[in-house]
């Protein structure tokens, strides 16, 4: 991964420091994309430490996923410091057991886990293309299986459950997966999603109520932050992915999806929509 630059989202803790750990250690250029500054900072120096990396080479930029302006401002800050994006590891994701809306108006889960990182991959196509053989891979979660695309309460203004708003942002990160992958063919660019397992880290910290009972109690059955990254770094390194795009990854290796997250049709209205709240033009 020598002279390869690689942003992943959520880097400030949990399977997204321990994916930025795994990739500076093999030699790349780390963006740290982070909501606080002084949280990246601190993490920052653990990823220097525990994987030797130079000081130059783990760089933390500020990100807040409840906005699309911050998007567009991260997007933008890293275009004047880096000319080059071989991997972009979509991973930061969080539930919360009461609905609450961004300052974009939209339902929080929705956006946090999937349409910013929807827009980001969006406004960063061009820098990766430019860079290819190039990969993106969005973390998602084998809630996904689960969940249900309600295009008529996309924001759970009708009915909100946490299960059910995480579900369907997850399931959105699948149908985005293969729909860009369609997009993307022959461009040297490849996209593939990932279950990482159940792991411990900070994901549930802001649920309340029954949620974080149920997070709690999973807690000593979970992966540690680095075993649950390990096939995030895997499809951001391996040659033995190389060219290959549109999958769903857990343990390494490629297994089915939902049923639901192959509707090709789905992935195209998911599509058009979240083109259209994000205010991006179509292409």
């Amino acid at each position: 991964m020598a002279g390869k630059v690689c942003m992943v989202t959520g880097s400030s803790s949990g399977i997204g420091k321990y994916t930025a750990v795994g990739l500076a250690r093999m030699g790349a250029t780390v963006v740290m994309a982070c909501r606080d500054q002084s949280k990246g900072e601190i993490a920052r120096e653990d990823v220097l430490r525990l994987s030797g990396a130079k000081k130059d080479d783990v760089d933390v930029m500020l990100v807040e996923l409840a906005s699309l302006d911050s998007v567009r401002e991260l997007a933008s800050n890293f275009r004047k410091q880096y000319t080059r994006l071989d991997v972009l590891d979509n991973n930061a994701g969080l539930i919360l057991g009461k609905r609450t809306v961004t300052k974009d108006g939209l339902e929080t889960t929705f956006q946090v886990n999937y349409l910013s990182h929807f827009l980001l991959t969006n406004l960063l196509l061009d820098v990766l293309r430019a860079s290819a053989p190039s990969r993106i891979v969005n973390v998602s979660s084998d809630a996904s299986q689960r969940g249900k695309m309600d295009f008529d309460d996309l924001q759970g203004e009708k009915d909100y459950g946490a299960i059910r708003a995480y579900g369907q942002s997850k399931l959105a990160q699948v149908l985005f997966t293969y729909e860009l992958s369609r997009k993307l063919r022959g461009t040297g660019v490849t996209v593939n999603c990932v279950h990482p397992g159940v792991v411990a880290s900070n994901w549930g910290r802001q649920s309340a109520g029954a949620m974080s009972f149920v997070l709690k109690f999973a807690g000593p059955f979970s992966l540690s932050p680095e075993k649950g990254a390990d096939t995030s770094v895997y499809l951001a390194s391996s040659p033995d992915v190389t060219g290959v795009s549109g999958k769903y990854f857990t343990k390494r290796q490629a297994v089915s999806s939902s049923k639901e997250s192959y509707d090709e049709a789905e992935a195209k209205r998911l599509w058009d929509v979240s083109l259209s709240l994000a205010k991006i033009d179509p292409w």
